[in-house]
């Protein structure tokens, strides 16, 4: 795994925009995971997540550069390279809430859930 440290895209003093796929919840929708933007700090669902908000939120604005957003993983990764990588210490907190289930929110999650995973 390759390290992105000097990658001009991340910008490691931005806080993530929430605990939250934001999009979600406005749409009363429900993520699997989550992943914050290392560019601007915008917290999305994951691609397997039925919107795909991570992903959109990339081919609206051109950040190229996600971390993961689930407790116990710190890896990035790149959209144009599609690589995963080490990278820098990102600004406080580093994962939602641990009573954060996932997939969440709670109460939204449907019971068929894995069958609707992309």
């Amino acid at each position: 795994m390759g390290d992105m440290s000097e990658t001009t895209s991340i910008d490691p003093a931005v806080p993530p925009s929430g605990p939250v796929c934001v999009e979600c919840t406005e749409t009363d929708g429900w993520w699997f995971h989550l992943r914050r933007c290392a560019s601007c700090g915008h917290v999305g669902c994951c691609d397997s997540s039925p919107s795909q908000h991570a992903t959109a939120h990339f081919r609206e604005t051109g950040h190229r550069v996600i971390r993961s957003f689930e407790p116990g993983e710190t890896w990035f990764y790149d959209y144009e390279t599609e690589q995963l990588s080490d990278g820098p210490d990102l600004a406080a907190p580093q994962h939602h809430p641990l009573d954060q289930p996932a997939p969440g929110p709670e109460g939204r999650v449907p019971q068929d859930w894995q069958r609707l995973l992309h």
